[in-house]
């Protein structure tokens, strides 16, 4: 059977596809692209904002048209939100945000291609460098603009010995860094019986892959405490890089979206991360337009990530998502206006992502490195920074690379010692 994936969304989302292929390539099935005569269509789809949910369904109807004859398989956010949706558009099968390992027994029995299982183990990698590890899904915050804790449940946290056993498994299979995701992975081990946290799943997964150096995902800012990051910064090869779920920079606008922190817990966290972790990346999520935000409050938020200095963010304008609080709000931001104050965020990111990049010029920072090209390597630092260099050396190497210098926001480095 050959088979495509496309995913839509977040990193739980794209760790959850490559499970599903590892389970899929693991019974003996070819992984392949659309237009060339896919048996299957899987697409993992996203509905955290309509935007989302309307891609998500764009992309259905895309791959129809593409691969005619195939069979199509819609699992996700948006099928688990509107199955009647997903059947709509002609999905053969709707599968949700649950067991990909039993979705691929039905795919299987959908085509009458089914073959001896082969189990899965679990491992779902990004690259040949990079892996991500699942610690945690779903949520109980139920911020006024999410529908994640309808589409995914109550927070679920995976055992630490398995998330150990996981991690041993990938360091094996020789890839050099473990991205620790998760819907949210502040609320790990709430639901444990012996208490664990995320620190201590943190630091058991970096001590059974000691030769990977780990990256954790999108973090809540008041999980990032001084206890936390003293805790962290040493016995374990942790990046230091870390991308906070800020959303806005204003406490009214943060009080309305349901966020449990204001700003001075996050300048907190920044402040706690540059002490521990010097020369750190940290990059933040922003929504401009949320219902209410006033021309002052938009004032606010500017005046906050500038002072963050934020080495890059992620910005979106405000998009309302049927079922949730915020789409039925007072004060509803005209979409130009929201538009336009993303515009005016994204730039000053760049400035601060620019300023960033400019402060590592002269600087010889580990490189790991991913991919290869017309005799120049790519591949990041551990505060995040993507590298470009001249013979740089293998995919999958580590090298210590000088930074040398900021070209069109491209950095450049040299090759400053040997593979690590």
């Amino acid at each position: 059977m050959r088979f495509y994936v496309e995913t839509l969304g977040c990193k739980v989302n794209q760790a959850e596809s490559l499970s599903l292929e590892s389970a899929l390539i693991s019974r003996g099935h070819t992984l392949s692209e659309p237009g060339r005569g896919c048996d299957i269509c899987i697409i993992n789809t996203c509905a955290v904002t309509a935007e989302s949910a309307r891609k998500s369904r764009q992309t259905v109807r895309r791959l129809k048209k593409l691969e005619p004859s195939a069979k199509i398989v819609v699992c996700g956010c948006l099928s688990q939100l509107e199955p009647d949706a997903a059947s709509q558009l002609g999905a053969d099968i709707i599968g949700g945000t649950g067991d990909k390992a039993t979705l691929a027994a039905q795919i299987e029995q959908l085509t009458d291609f089914a073959t001896q299982w082969a189990a899965d183990k679990g491992l779902s990698t990004i690259s040949k460098t990079r892996a991500l590890l699942k610690i945690q899904d779903g949520c109980d915050n139920f911020c006024a603009y999410c529908v994640i804790p309808y589409a995914r449940g109550k927070p679920r946290s995976l055992p630490v010995g398995d998330a150990v056993e996981q991690a041993r498994e990938i360091q094996h299979a020789g890839f050099r860094e473990i991205v620790i995701t998760g819907i949210e992975i502040s609320s790990y081990g709430k639901d444990l019986p012996g208490g664990e946290t995320l620190v201590d799943v943190i630091r058991a997964i970096g001590n059974a892959a000691p030769d990977a150096r780990l990256r954790i995902g999108s973090i809540d800012p008041s999980a990032v405490t001084e206890d936390f990051c003293r805790a962290l910064s040493a016995g374990i090869n942790l990046c230091n890089h870390f991308h906070l779920s800020l959303q806005s920079g204003c406490d009214e606008t943060l009080c309305r979206m349901g966020r449990k922190y204001d700003t001075n817990t996050v300048s907190g966290a920044i402040a706690h991360l540059r002490k521990y972790f010097p020369d750190c990346g940290i990059t933040a999520d922003l929504i401009t337009g949320f219902p209410g935000e006033s021309d002052m409050e938009f004032a606010q938020t500017m005046g906050f990530i500038k002072s963050a200095k934020f080495s890059d963010m992620h910005i979106f304008p405000f998009s309302p998502r049927p079922q949730t609080p915020a789409a039925s709000m007072p004060g509803q931001v005209e979409k130009k206006i929201r538009r336009e104050r993303a515009r005016i965020a994204t730039q000053a990111a760049r400035d601060m992502s620019l300023a960033f990049k400019q402060s590592q010029v002269g600087k010889t920072l580990n490189v790991l490195i991913e991919r290869e090209s017309d005799g120049f390597s790519t591949g990041h630092t551990s505060n995040y920074l993507e590298v470009h260099v001249k013979n740089g050396g293998e995919k999958n190497s580590v090298h210590s690379i000088q930074i040398t210098g900021v070209e069109d926001a491209l950095v450049w480095g040299e090759i400053a010692g040997d593979t690590i």
